[in-house]
């Protein structure tokens, strides 16, 4: 009487299989590790260089032009914050009137009007009128009922398109450039806005 066959249960065909890839894996890791490997010519690696006026930036895109990196004349004097309606940038500028640092920004859909204000209010984090998680809030204005302050982004992100109709007042920028503002701009700091 003939013997019927037995059937391997499906657990040890995948336990098979499995450790079968796994031993395959480990033989090429191994294989891998014996041959060339890359390496960086000093030709291929990049170069630091400095310079005595270098100044830190984190810009989310650095300028075209040098002009745009000179603090604009008609910004006044003394520790202030000048923002550039026109050229989307901001300037972090000390009472001897050097720039700290600059960098450009996300305007909303409201600007504030050509003038001098100061620092009004600052809020660690909030969510801003757009539904974004944003930080180091630093509020100088109002136009029309739409506060204007300058903020970042808490996962660093830009600003999405605004919805059409929507009133933002937020300027936005890169999360370090936030944390820069923040450091710089207290409640009564002064603040210029240019065209």
């Amino acid at each position: 009487m003939p013997v019927p066959a037995r059937r391997l249960p499906s657990w040890a065909w995948v336990t098979g299989l499995t450790a079968g890839a796994i031993a395959v894996v480990v033989a090429l890791t191994a294989q891998a590790e014996k041959g060339p490997h890359p390496t960086a010519s000093a030709a291929d690696r990049p170069k630091a260089s400095v310079s005595a006026d270098a100044k830190p930036s984190a810009s989310p895109k650095p300028s075209a032009t040098p002009k745009a990196a000179q603090v604009p004349d008609s910004s006044g004097t003394g520790r202030r914050i000048v923002y550039s309606l026109g050229q989307h940038r901001l300037w972090l500028v000390d009472a001897d009137d050097t720039a700290r640092r600059t960098f450009t920004v996300w305007p909303g859909t409201v600007d504030p009007v050509v003038g001098s204000y100061t620092v009004s209010l600052r809020k660690d984090a909030i969510t801003g009128s757009d539904g974004v998680a944003i930080e180091h809030v630093v509020y100088f204005s109002a136009v029309s009922g739409v506060n204007i302050a300058f903020s970042n982004a808490v996962d660093g992100s830009s600003p999405p398109p605004a919805a059409a109709g929507a009133q933002t007042g937020g300027i936005r920028m890169a999360k370090a450039d936030g944390t820069a503002l923040w450091a710089f701009g207290e409640t009564g700091t002064k603040v210029r806005v240019v065209e």
